[in-house]
């Protein structure tokens, strides 16, 4: 079992930056690589960014990128999103999560395990 759990989350003006931080426990060897999915209200689950544990190469959903950056500290065993130039369009609830078996990292049929989610709330 990996358990993950969110912080960072909160409410900022369009422009403004946050920090979302993702620290895992338990079986943390398992992972395979680490994403960040957010979810508004009526719409589906949407993968942002993830990382690969080994190797740290990163994606990065097009209506993010330039302006989040994701990043990890394995000594710590915490990935973080670093978000910047925030837009209202930014407002959802954004999830951790650990994929073990791999699949494509915008999926979130690719992640075994997920977080509890914390609300990013950006005002314009």
């Amino acid at each position: 079992q990996v358990q993950l759990v969110e912080s960072g989350g909160g409410s900022v003006q369009a422009g403004g930056s946050l920090r979302l931080s993702c620290a895992a426990s338990g079986y943390t060897y398992r992972r395979n690589f680490m994403g960040w999915f957010r979810q508004a209200p009526g719409s589906e689950r949407e993968g942002v960014a993830a990382i690969y544990t080994r190797g740290g190469s990163t994606y990065y959903a097009d209506s993010v990128k330039g302006r989040f950056t994701i990043f990890q500290d394995n000594a710590k065993n915490t990935v973080y999103l670093q978000m910047n130039s925030l837009k209202p369009e930014d407002t959802a609830m954004y999830y951790c999560a650990a994929s073990v078996y791999g699949g494509p990292w915008y999926s979130a049929m690719a992640y075994d395990y997920w977080g509890q989610g914390t609300q990013v709330t950006v005002s314009s």
